[in-house]
């Protein structure tokens, strides 16, 4: 029991530093420091789908201010980008910790605690587009294949189920594909057929009147985002490796404040360098390590690879069929 806990734990380490290398080798980014609470009204704190209440603290020697436990670290990046000079083509990638407690499907892939490469990059304006995107989309999975490749070396009985290709698609063109069936049901049958698609353009409102799903309007640009999926097979589904996009400019962020209905966010800090140019334009996402470890690893629950907190009947489920949870 003790030598197969010891060869998981290297076994995750192993994952977890062979990507961080070839993530900073493929985007050319520099490993920072980041930071585990964000201070209330200044605008950095990731909203998500905008119905999440982040864990508040109270600093003793701070009374006059309340922080909370970051969600991700989407408004920070860009802000630590400005603050320090990075330059064009230079960028950041930060080993985010986040809490998430108002997940409402604990389940094999889902967990209250996050953790993630968290990752942005200084573009030019006139790269924008959506060629830029799938440049860097190419990048990170490359990143991912390489690291699956050196796993298989390394440790017997892992299978590489990464496809040599990534297909692009948009939210539209999969609606338009399966218009009966529901956004995660549509993503479950493309990628048992494609085994790993980047689905772009994830927050704005399709032809249905329906979004695919939800995207805070101040950090991704809803045309120029998306999510990177790989086909699992051991839990038979599309998985979600990945978050990205290239990161909202003045007029794109005004035109999402409103479709969302939040126009009172543009008085924040954040939103107001943003609107006044003094933020640079960026690209950027977060990859997660626990569920790029699952992936790699084969493993059937989140729980085997990051130690979180889980409902006792799923402990005793998970332990019924020999799934030690961490």
């Amino acid at each position: 029991m003790k030598k197969s806990f010891i060869h998981q734990q290297e076994e995750i380490s192993f994952v977890k530093n062979t990507f961080t290398q070839y993530l900073i080798d493929k985007l050319d980014v520099v490993e920072v420091q980041g930071p585990i609470l964000s201070k209330v009204g200044d605008g950095m704190q990731d909203n998500l789908s905008g119905i999440e209440n982040p864990v508040t603290v109270n600093v003793l020697q701070i009374p006059d201010a309340t922080y909370e436990v970051v969600h991700s670290l989407a408004k920070w990046k860009r802000h630590t980008l400005a603050r320090f000079g990075f330059n064009e083509g230079e960028g950041l990638v930060v080993n985010m910790k986040a809490l998430r407690p108002d997940e409402d499907s604990l389940d094999a892939t889902h967990s209250v605690y996050v953790d993630q490469w968290d990752w942005e990059a200084v573009i030019n304006k006139s790269d924008r587009t959506v060629e830029t995107l799938k440049r860097f989309v190419e990048r990170i999975y490359t990143a991912m294949k390489s690291t699956q490749s050196r796993v298989c070396q390394k440790f017997s009985g892992i299978e590489n189920n990464f496809p040599e290709e990534i297909t692009f698609i948009t939210t539209q063109e999969l609606e338009d594909m399966y218009p009966d069936l529901e956004p995660k049901e549509r993503e479950n049958k493309l990628l048992r057929e494609k085994k790993a698609v980047f689905l772009m353009q994830i927050g704005k409102e399709l032809k249905s009147g329906q979004r695919h799903d939800g995207r805070a309007p101040d950090y991704d640009d809803w045309e120029l985002n998306g999510d990177i999926l790989v086909y699992y097979p051991v839990l038979d589904m599309a998985y979600e490796l990945s978050s990205m996009g290239i990161r909202v400019d003045e007029d794109s962020l005004l035109s999402q404040i409103k479709i969302a209905g939040c126009e009172d966010r543009l008085e924040l800090d954040f939103h107001k360098k943003l609107l006044n140019k003094e933020l640079p334009y960026t690209i950027g996402g977060g990859i997660g390590q626990s569920r790029l470890c699952m992936y790699m690893l084969g493993k059937a629950h989140i729980g085997e690879v990051q130690a979180s907190v889980w409902p006792d009947d799923m402990r005793k489920t998970c332990e019924e069929n020999g799934i030690k949870l961490l």
